[in-house]
């Protein structure tokens, strides 16, 4: 059963490393971040997933120990998804999975194990919420750290430029998350999710498939801003 979740975001720039000088945009967004695990180390969960975007379908799987690194952003840094157990199957994190363990690195996770799911952007919803009920089942406590950024037209500047659209479209997935509306995060209009460049979209009909068997989860929202006209959000399940 899904006894904690954890939603962040999943840019390369919440790494200080990345970001460079303008590391310090973000550090509200890393301390949200940091509460937030802390909500899954409290659970005391049996096993940890980590979910994020991947650059296929999917859903792929990246077993504890698999390695990433931020190389492809310019800055000689590796992360690991937990120890490394000899199980790594050659594949390389995507860079979402990758941002979920360095989160999980910085803040010394050491609680349960831990595997990780890519899901992409063309997944049906239906496939999404199937995962999701999948992974409950896979301990009697299990917790996920949820990665995923909202829309990326928030501004002229954005990378997918102003889109009016965006602005009401994260408000309701920041009241959904924070609030643990699965029915409204199965609902996300899947088109326009991807006309916006939302990434998170995948990963959170996961979630809210994995949290249909526990009524009694409540949501909070930490934090929710457009820092570089993207949509960031951190909530917390439990």
């Amino acid at each position: 059963m899904l006894v904690a979740a954890a939603v962040c975001p999943c840019p390369p720039l919440l790494v200080p490393e990345v970001a460079a000088g303008a590391a310090p945009e973000l550090d509200t967004a890393r301390a949200a971040c940091t509460d937030a695990l802390g909500v899954l180390a409290a659970a005391r969960p049996d096993l940890l997933v980590v979910v994020g975007p991947a650059d296929g379908t999917g859903p792929e799987s990246y077993p504890e120990g698999t390695e990433g690194s931020f190389r492809g952003f310019g800055v000689d840094l590796g992360v690991r998804l937990g120890p490394d157990k000899g199980a790594s199957t050659g594949r390389r994190l995507p860079h979402g999975l990758a941002v979920g363990a360095w989160l999980l690195g910085r803040t010394g996770w050491a609680d349960a194990p831990v595997e990780g799911r890519g899901v992409g952007e063309t997944l049906a919803v239906e496939r999404c919420v199937a995962e999701g009920e999948t992974i409950a089942t896979r301990a009697d406590r299990v917790a996920m750290l949820v990665m995923g950024d909202a829309s990326a037209c928030r501004t002229l500047k954005a990378p997918g430029y102003l889109d009016e659209r965006a602005a009401p479209f994260d408000a309701e997935i920041a009241r959904a998350l924070g609030a643990a509306d699965t029915e409204a995060l199965r609902a996300l209009d899947t088109g326009l999710a991807r006309e916006l460049k939302v990434s998170g979209r995948a990963p959170w009909q996961v979630l809210a498939g994995a949290a249909a068997g526990n009524a009694a989860l409540e949501g909070a929202l930490l934090y929710e801003d457009a820092p570089y006209g993207v949509g960031y959000i951190v909530a917390t399940w439990s």
